[in-house]
């Protein structure tokens, strides 16, 4: 099990309830572990695009911007980060994106994710 404390970014991990545990753990690891996270030299970057591949072992996202999304004709997307991890950090990713989401569309209204019916909408 994770668990985040509410008033820091402090994630405490149970071994035997996560995910890639495995059946035999030794006693001495499975108390909790700590985990502080250190964004100071982290940086923030915008995307409205993603691409997402995998192999057997990692999945791979693409994050970019793309400049004009109603353009016309080729349009070239500029890669600013890609993130890989293993299936198992992906499945931890999308449980909390699904959550957040949900909290989001909870307190604002359903997200509509196609452009025309959101333009079609707004008028």
């Amino acid at each position: 099990m994770v668990a985040k404390d509410k008033n820091s970014d402090t994630l405490k991990i149970d071994p035997e309830t996560a995910p890639e545990a495995s059946a035999a753990v030794p006693a001495a690891a499975a108390a909790q572990q700590t985990l502080t996270v250190d964004d100071a030299h982290s940086t923030a970057s915008y995307a409205n695009f993603c691409r997402v591949s995998s192999t057997p072992e990692e999945l791979i996202l693409d994050l970019g911007l793309n400049p004009n999304p109603f353009a016309q004709g080729s349009v070239t997307i500029h890669v600013g980060q890609r993130i890989i991890m293993n299936h198992f950090t992906a499945k931890r990713l999308l449980q909390a994106l699904a959550v957040t989401l949900q909290r989001h569309e909870q307190a604002f209204g359903t997200l509509e994710t196609d452009v025309m019916r959101r333009l079609r909408s707004a008028t």
